[in-house]
């Protein structure tokens, strides 16, 4: 329309010369606004084809719903098919016992009474079981959410645990090759001291080389106030040969010789004391076996085992 309009404006601007200017500009004018009309319903027509799109979309989301209410529909009806028949069977029922003697009758109300009694005890045991349901899919979820988050309290703790080895290792990297070994395992941190390392033969007093080594760990532990420490000390199985009176086996050598590494890393005022804790395994522990010198060196040893506290997981693990 707008196309014939304008032709017929330049028609008629060509054929009559003598048109006036206002007219003229009337017409520009008019031309304008039918263009700028023109635009307008372009404009309208890509925002009908836009809502167009967005209606099939939602026509589209509507038709799901459609066929899932259906679904629900067809449900029902098959319910209520299965009630309706439960009803002819004791509508006929009840017609029987209406043609029936008296003592049928009875006997047929006293079904009755009893098939009602079970569907009453059904229906609460199908509403009492929904409930345990919801609530066992609460809890479920419950412990679901609690597994979780143990799951990354300890993954927490492993890494915790790994930085602490690799502090460790750095820390004490000087004593490498002289009897001492740094290791992870089973979620713990364990520092391995060989004797020769720490004591004399038979002495429980720690050597000056030994010392370097237990304050180095103490310093560690130091800035680690949540690690619980085992210091253990181990025996090979040769008999106790020092100074009668002052020891009297194996046992209570590895003892002394713990409760040494205990004082020293004691003398770091940053070590919670509570933390600490002495133990003599004597020859009971062996790491290889004592028919040779080699497993016999291997075995007369301080071990410090470093574990995390578990108090939060623990506490969790009995929640679940």
């Amino acid at each position: 329309m707008i196309k014939k309009i304008s032709l017929g404006l330049l028609v008629l601007a060509i054929t009559t010369s003598c048109v006036s200017k206002k007219i003229y500009a009337d017409l520009e004018t008019k031309f304008a606004e039918l263009k700028k009309e023109r635009n307008a319903l372009s404009d309208e027509n890509e925002g009908l084809k836009t809502a167009k799109n967005q209606f099939e979309l939602d026509n589209g989301t509507l038709k799901t719903e459609l066929d899932k209410l259906k679904a629900e529909r067809d449900k029902l009806a098959a319910d209520y098919t299965a009630s309706s028949n439960n009803l002819k069977t004791l509508q006929s029922s009840y017609n029987a016992l209406e043609k029936n003697s008296d003592e049928s009758l009875k006997a047929n109300m006293d079904k009755n009474r009893d098939l009602l009694a079970q569907l009453e005890a059904k229906e609460k045991a199908l509403a009492a079981e929904k409930s345990r349901l919801a609530k066992l899919s609460t809890d479920f979820k419950d412990r679901s959410d609690r597994v979780n988050e143990l799951e990354a309290m300890i993954a927490a703790k492993e890494a915790s645990m790994k930085k602490l080895k690799e502090t460790l290792s750095k820390s004490l990297k000087a004593f490498e090759g002289k009897g001492l070994t740094v290791q992870q395992k089973d979620g713990k941190v364990y520092v391995s001291m060989e004797n020769k390392l720490l004591f004399e033969s038979g002495s429980w007093a720690v050597g000056a080389e030994g010392k370097k080594a237990v304050v180095a760990v103490g310093k560690v532990l130091g800035d680690n106030p949540d690690i619980s420490v085992l210091i253990e000390g181990h025996t090979d199985n040769d008999k106790f040969g020092g100074a009668v009176g002052q020891i009297e086996n194996n046992w209570d050598l590895s003892t002394k010789r713990a409760t040494s590494i205990v004082n020293i890393i004691s003398e770091n005022a940053k070590v919670n004391k509570q933390n600490l804790t002495a133990a003599g395994r004597g020859e009971f522990s062996p790491l290889m076996s004592n028919d040779t010198p080699e497993g016999k060196s291997k075995n007369r040893r301080i071990e410090i085992i470093l574990t995390p506290k578990l108090d939060e997981i623990s506490k969790m693990l009995n929640d679940i």
